[in-house]
């Protein structure tokens, strides 16, 4: 079985603006709508620093940029995702303010950022369950309650597995094109972990091709994730069910 970051170097880090829906402009568009929305624009980011871990193509450190933060720092491991996020980077003329790192995201904030000088740290797309365990989340939130400065923003978006599926909702249609179709097959491990099947179907001259790989995702509950941010001085200002079942959480620094 394979790791996350290798399930994404060698599986998914290719279709994975497809599985957003194609259209990076769209994807940026409601990233920017989920942002203001949580009060993300109601500050001067003029002279401020955003992080955006475990960025993907950059859909969230493009939203960020058009808020106005000075610099917005995108960690993520795929040199694959990372070019495609300079490519629109330079697309919508942000290339001098989103900054491109290749690293694992824990560890990042305090390489890359001065404590207490961070005003928006965004995690999503459901990276926190691909760490290794839960060890790692509490060490990824304490690094991101350091960074931030009092008033600072945390915004996490992750899919609640602790409920568990039985029979054929344990399938997940992900998306499904003329030439793609990507569904998930859930197993569940242990009460802290389930086992992602990916199964690719993809169709060239005609003929269609399976292509499979598995990942471990952690469990996280909602209280439990609600209960690690405050531990740390992050009070949550929002908790919600966003689009796609994700839920939404916006923690804010004491």
């Amino acid at each position: 079985m394979s790791t996350a970051t290798e399930h994404y170097d060698r599986f998914l880090a290719e279709h994975y603006l497809w599985m957003l829906g194609g259209d990076i402009a769209t994807v940026v568009a409601d990233q920017l709508e989920l942002f203001r929305r949580l009060g993300l624009d109601t500050r001067s980011h003029e002279k401020s620093a955003a992080f955006d871990l475990g960025c993907g193509p950059g859909t969230q450190a493009l939203a960020l940029s058009h808020l106005g933060f000075a610099r917005v720092t995108a960690v993520d491991t795929s040199a694959l995702l990372l070019d495609e996020l300079t490519r629109f980077a330079a697309g919508y003329g942000v290339e001098s303010i989103v900054r491109p790192v290749q690293r694992d995201i824990r560890g990042a904030l305090p390489a890359l950022a001065v404590a207490g000088s961070v005003e928006t740290v965004v995690c999503m797309g459901d990276t926190l369950p691909h760490l290794p365990g839960r060890s790692d989340v509490r060490q990824l939130i304490e690094e991101v309650a350091v960074a931030l400065r009092p008033g600072g923003s945390f915004v996490v978006t992750y899919r609640d597995l602790t409920p568990m599926p039985h029979g054929r909702d344990r399938a997940i249609l992900v998306r499904q094109t003329a030439d793609r179709i990507l569904t998930c097959l859930l197993e569940y491990a242990d009460d802290n972990t389930v086992v992602v099947h990916d199964l690719l179907h993809t169709r060239r001259d005609g003929a269609w091709t399976l292509t499979t790989d598995s990942y471990a995702k952690l469990r996280l509950s909602r209280r439990w994730l609600s209960d690690q941010c405050r531990a740390v001085g992050l009070d949550i200002a929002d908790d919600e069910t966003g689009p796609g079942g994700l839920r939404v959480l916006h923690a804010v620094k004491r």
